[in-house]
């Protein structure tokens, strides 16, 4: 593999562009930096989640999609290049399915929360949408495979399993959203 970041800082960027992985200069601003930033921004979270006390198969899960990220931000760094395939779609189905069936059926919406792991699974689940609509305007201005949007609206529907996951593992229930909670009302200001 050798030296490939010798050196860190190239001083490239600084009028505004950046370099993709096939050569070509692009503003920072734009679509596909976007999506790139998008991507990266949720492999972070992902890694904070990690730095939380998980259960090892959710850690090994998690260590995997990390991985598959990478992969999916070197492809949207090449267009027209292909890293993702099918299986690892289908792998996130499959844990999916696995984590989902330990759990008992949802009857209400649930907020995020509970625990500190399960509340990072949620942000980690927010942003990986946002990633998803990234990828879907960056689809407006050209062709985008479509394997990145199947996986990250897949990994989406993880993250929101795994935040359920983690909650009951530490033994603490899903906070449930409360349909009729009063509203407070506003103070009356003294006068």
């Amino acid at each position: 593999m050798g030296h490939r970041l010798s050196k860190i800082y190239t001083r490239t960027g600084d009028r505004g562009e950046t370099g993709l992985g096939d050569g070509s200069r692009t503003p920072k601003d734009a679509a596909r930096i976007e999506a790139l930033g998008a991507v990266d921004e949720l492999n972070s979270q992902l890694g904070l989640l990690l730095a939380e006390a998980l259960p090892e198969d959710v850690r090994a899960c998690l260590t995997a999609i990390q991985n598959d990220l990478f992969d999916l931000g070197g492809e949207l760094s090449i267009p027209g290049h292909s890293l993702l395939a099918a299986t690892q779609v289908k792998a996130l189905e499959q844990r999916l399915d696995h984590y989902n069936a330990a759990l008992a059926p949802l009857k209400e919406f649930i907020l995020p929360g509970g625990t500190r792991a399960a509340a990072l699974a949620h942000v980690a689940r927010s942003v990986c949408r946002r990633a998803e609509r990234c990828l879907v305007a960056l689809r407006h201005g050209g062709p985008v495979p479509e394997l990145p949007l199947c996986y990250l609206n897949r990994l989406s529907d993880l993250l929101f399993v795994l935040a359920r996951v983690l909650n009951q593992a530490a033994g603490s229930p899903d906070v449930l959203w409360q349909r009729d909670t009063p509203k407070p009302r506003p103070r009356s200001r003294a006068r």
